[in-house]
């Protein structure tokens, strides 16, 4: 996993703490990824008050609803990374289809915005040193030799931690399209982990605090 923020036994305790109701379980994980949540829905949306709602609904979502995450499919961190990219690009989707002078092509747009921000949002979650090797090499757009120059390594180390880092990237990638593509149809209760969302009524409880 290129994650680092928890192991998979942790999220599992996370999730069993969640569905027995504990609030300092909700206000660890909120502590914890609210941030990269928050960001990745501004990203899409390119709206701070309108990524700071959705922050608050995706942590009420898994609090009413820990069951929807499966630990057997990936960290806790990739679901919600997944969830709130589902959601964002929803709401963009619809803000776009309400503006005057809608393109046909603002698809493409949408598309390219949602790609670039999930992108950023996995590459945020990766170890320090290959990070900042691929935020030198990949956005920054320099040279190998740049990159070593820049961090004090060797150009053989960049190119290694480059390679890896994307290795690490595109695994990600994968599980979170996985996780939009929902599990196979044997398993339909995990289909999709919004499927039991609170909004469409028969929470587990009501909303609590945490967040």
């Amino acid at each position: 996993m290129a994650t680092t923020d928890g192991s998979p036994r942790r999220d599992e305790q996370l999730q069993r703490r969640l569905a027995r109701g504990e609030e300092t379980a909700l206000g660890e994980l909120y502590d914890q990824l609210a941030p990269m949540v928050h960001g990745l829905a501004g990203r899409i949306l390119a709206d701070q008050t309108a990524a700071a709602q959705l922050t608050r609904e995706i942590f009420a979502h898994v609090w009413e609803h820990p069951e929807a995450f499966d630990p057997a499919r990936g960290s806790l961190r990739a679901w919600l990374g997944a969830l709130t990219h589902r959601r964002a690009v929803d709401r963009l989707r619809a803000r776009r289809a309400q503006e005057a002078g809608y393109a046909e092509d603002a698809e493409d747009e949408i598309r390219a915005v949602a790609t670039a921000a999930r992108v950023q949002y996995v590459v945020a979650a990766l170890p320090q040193p290959l990070r900042e090797t691929i935020a030198e090499s990949y956005y920054d757009g320099r040279t190998y030799q740049e990159t070593a120059r820049r961090l004090g390594i060797s150009e053989q180390a960049a190119k290694q931690r480059m390679r890896h880092g994307l290795e690490l990237l595109a695994t990600e990638l994968e599980q979170e399209r996985a996780r939009h593509r929902g599990p196979a149809p044997a398993d339909p209760e995990r289909a999709d982990p919004e499927q039991a969302d609170a909004d469409q009524g028969g929470g587990r409880r009501q909303e609590g605090g945490g967040t």
